[in-house]
């Protein structure tokens, strides 16, 4: 007993730790995406403050978890899900129109290197976070820890295409790849926030 209350007491510090960094990831990104007006970076730092939202709700869950035994949501997941879908939905479609605003005008960022020290961090960050999260969700048999860290392969894979998108647009100074990172970007929000109603819709604890 004293075991698992140690696992969760962790869980519940991992899921704290994940708010604290998306919170400070969202802040620089978006400061420096607006700074350099790099579309890509701008977007992944409003997708971190969604994911703060997202990061409540879990925390609630995992808080829930010592006390007894979670096997549903409660109204507070929920709203925190639809509350996220819908924010992901909006970021999804304002990176589409932001991008083909780009296009259009010709507008590129004026550096990328801010982008690519920010996703740095961030893949060994979401790394460390997936790897722990399902560490401790698999020792404690528990599917909704283990959905959690499935959700942050998600922000794993966010980074990577920022990284990419930035250090093509850094070495190569073609405007396109600052549109494909948003895009890509964007795709992934349309995803998530499909999957956050989906599951505000369901009664299970998984994350697809």
């Amino acid at each position: 007993m004293e075991k698992e209350s140690r696992l969760i007491r962790t869980a519940f510090l991992l899921s704290l730790f994940t708010i604290c960094y998306n919170l400070a990831e969202g802040m620089v990104s978006v400061f420096f995406g607006l700074e350099d007006e790099t579309l890509a970076l701008l977007g992944f730092g409003i997708d971190s403050f969604v994911e703060v939202i997202s990061g409540l709700g879990i925390a609630h869950l995992v808080w829930r978890m010592k006390y007894r035994e979670v096997e549903q949501r409660d109204r507070f997941e929920h709203t925190a899900l639809r509350i996220t879908g819908f924010s992901f939905y909006l970021l999804a479609g304002g990176l589409l129109a932001g991008s083909g605003i780009n296009l259009y005008t010709g507008a590129v960022p004026q550096t990328t290197l801010p982008g690519i020290i920010v996703a740095s961090v961030s893949i060994l960050t979401m790394w460390f976070l997936m790897t722990a999260k399902l560490k401790v969700g698999l020792k404690l048999r528990s599917d909704a820890i283990v959905a959690d860290a499935g959700c942050t392969r998600t922000c794993f894979y966010l980074s990577l295409i920022l990284l990419v998108s930035s250090l093509l647009y850094e070495i190569l100074h073609i405007g396109y790849f600052d549109i494909l990172g948003s895009l890509g970007i964007a795709w992934f929000a349309w995803r998530e926030g499909r999957e956050s109603f989906e599951k505000a819709r369901s009664k299970t604890l998984s994350c697809n």
